[in-house]
């Protein structure tokens, strides 16, 4: 069993090979799509869960405490699709999330840009879309570069192409896709990638962690605060900013299904102004 992340260039044919690898193994295939179902249960705005999916907040939305909401909800609910293992994960920062997780098999797929415009266009076209032309279609793809490369940097402070975030690189104007796919899904066969007991209980503590972060980025009295959220095999520990209420703090991690036990650690944190830039 295995954990397969799937970081693609526009154009270069990833979600289709992520599709069929997921198809040949049997695995769960999950994409942006699959991530905004889940985490609408928060009752959140899906029209800004749509767009945080794929992109960086707006200026204005950094200093929005929402905005965080949507973003640690998205991290949470990829966490939960990732605790069921035999699982194809495309998109979602997964890369940087899953980071060290050893049953996890993190992939980027790429093409030079020509042959991702003349891919992209071809497959437009066969579709019936109006309007296609390389032109508008590299205007598209270059605007996805962008975004992409800069909500890794956002959120992670990463650099979405720094090769220590994966596993394999396949470049698809040298390899077909039918090889990608065969390559994929043996290395996600190989004893290198089986799911082990630390490795599920590391993805474990990641998701409870997570999940705490949720819940007090929607308090009302937690919202703004920079909160440090730990967990280990249930017991979970809050870093806390001097000023927060750390009765509300317990209270609210407490709440979460799955918490064992609750410390704390105050530390001289200042109230959230704005998010990582």
């Amino acid at each position: 069993m295995a954990i397969l992340t799937i970081s693609q260039e526009m154009g270069s044919g990833g979600a289709e090979i992520g599709m069929t690898v997921a198809t040949r193994l049997g695995y769960t295939y999950v994409d942006n799509e699959e991530l905004l179902g889940r985490a609408q249960r928060y009752g959140l705005a899906e029209d800004r869960l749509a767009r945080l999916v794929e992109d960086r907040p707006s200026w204005v939305e950094r200093f929005d405490a929402e905005t965080r909401r949507c973003i640690l909800a998205l991290q949470t609910v990829l966490y939960e699709f990732a605790q069921a293992d035999n699982i194809v994960l495309m998109g979602g920062g997964g890369q940087w999330l899953l980071r060290g997780v050893p049953h996890a098999l993190r992939a980027r797929i790429v093409a030079p840009f020509p042959e991702r415009v003349t891919q992209l266009t071809a497959t437009l076209s066969a579709e019936g879309r109006e309007r296609v032309t390389p032109k508008t279609v590299a205007q598209f793809i270059r605007r996805d570069d962008i975004q992409k490369s800069a909500r890794m940097r956002y959120l992670f402070d990463v650099d979405l192409k720094a090769p220590g975030l994966y596993d394999v690189l396949i470049n698809t104007a040298v390899l077909s896709r039918e090889t990608a796919v065969a390559l994929l899904a043996d290395l996600a066969r190989r004893p290198d990638f089986s799911t082990t007991d630390e490795g599920r209980q590391l993805v474990a503590d990641r998701a409870l962690a997570s999940q705490v972060e949720v819940a007090l980025a929607g308090h009302s009295q937690m919202r703004r605060r920079a909160i440090g959220v730990e967990s280990s095999h249930g017991v979970v520990t809050l870093e806390l900013p001097s000023g927060a209420d750390p009765e509300v703090a317990l209270a609210v991690a407490r709440e979460v299904a799955g918490v064992q036990s609750v410390t704390l650690r105050i530390a001289e944190i200042p109230i959230v102004s704005s998010f990582p830039g």
